[in-house]
């Protein structure tokens, strides 16, 4: 998949070439002209190349940003808009998560085939854990102290002791891992499920999977946000531009949606009720979500906006962008009705 994407992206850099740094907004049957407006252009440490996931945590302020094919880990300190330090070593690092109730950044380092624990206080790798075929996406179970890792290609699901940084299992999915998160009303894990079109939920105790629910309508579901509020989950097929929103009380899908090619990394964010799709193609769609069903309210097309995180308190929405005028940057944005 990754030598896929990368062949993607050799096509959509030349359609990049004509970038302007405005944003054009599409226009669609009710929609609106402008979602976002531009706050800053924040210059990243590091090589032109891609960036991967991203996590934000509430606690700190911090945004940590997986600079993968630069195997770095950037610490973005989001009240200073400054970069707090650029980690090295973390060889084709995909997905990270923070578990601020230990002090604990995870990070996939998916070159080495481990997972590396980071302390955050020190910025110190404090424990690596193996081997896992393709480290991707990862959660976090406070009440366990586990970390679930989405083994991409060994359609597993690891575990992972936070205590021990020792691997316990692997749950064998049926398919090919896609993001794995942490809902933190029902305590399960949800993992979308390549393949098979479903999602499975976990039970972080005994790690199980205790219910499989079909995801009609999407293919290859990749992308997961959660509006726990409203007991609802937002799940992207990759395979077929195709978003769906989950009942997590029946289990049941509500409604889908089109998205930008090959979406990849969602953000949902509670305060407004926004949910922002950014797409391996570039296409960053946004809707807003009344807890039953969404509303589009526009979409745009920013070269490697494929990754996305959203400050829940200030509502600004976070893009790091891997090649703009030769260089790396974070652009950061806000809804144009925020101040």
């Amino acid at each position: 998949m990754e030598i896929d994407r990368r062949i993607r992206d050799v096509g959509r850099l030349f359609a990049a070439v004509s970038f302007s740094l405005s944003v054009s907004f599409a226009q669609s049957p009710g929609s609106v002209d402008k979602v976002l407006t531009k706050v800053a252009d924040v210059p990243m440490p590091g090589p032109a190349v891609r960036f991967d996931y991203q996590t934000f945590d509430p606690s700190s302020g911090r945004l940590y940003i997986a600079h993968m094919n630069a195997d770095q880990l950037v610490v973005f300190d989001t009240s200073k808009r400054q970069v707090l330090a650029n980690l090295d070593g973390f060889k084709r690092v995909h997905g990270v998560t923070v578990a601020p109730e230990i002090h604990r950044l995870y990070a996939s380092v998916t070159g080495d085939h481990q997972v590396a624990a980071v302390d955050t206080e020190t910025l110190k790798v404090v424990g690596t854990t193996g081997p896992v075929t393709y480290p991707d996406g990862l959660a976090y179970a406070p009440k366990q102290n586990k970390v679930f890792v989405s083994d991409e290609h060994g359609w597993v699901d690891a575990v992972i002791d936070a205590g021990s940084n020792k691997l316990i299992t692997n749950i064998p999915l049926g398919g090919g891992a896609g993001n794995t998160v942490y809902d933190p009303v029902s305590g399960q894990i949800l993992v979308a499920v390549h393949g098979l079109n479903l999602l499975a939920i976990i039970d972080p105790t005994t790690n199980q999977i205790i219910s499989r629910v079909p995801l009609a309508g999407i293919k290859n579901p990749h992308g997961i946000s959660l509006d726990t509020a409203s007991r609802i989950a937002f799940v992207a097929g990759e395979e077929n531009h195709s978003l769906a929103m989950v009942d997590l009380t029946t289990m049941k899908i509500l409604s889908t949606y089109q998205v930008g090619d090959d979406p990849d990394v969602l953000a949902y964010d509670p305060g407004l009720k926004r949910l922002y799709v950014s797409a391996e193609s570039g296409t960053v769609t946004i809707f807003q979500s009344n807890g039953k069903s969404l509303t589009l309210l526009g979409s745009f097309d920013m070269p490697h906006a494929h990754t996305v995180s959203v400050d829940p308190k200030t509502h600004l929405v976070y893009f790091p962008l891997e090649n703009v005028d030769g260089h790396p940057l974070l652009r950061i944005m806000r809804p144009i009705d925020q101040k």
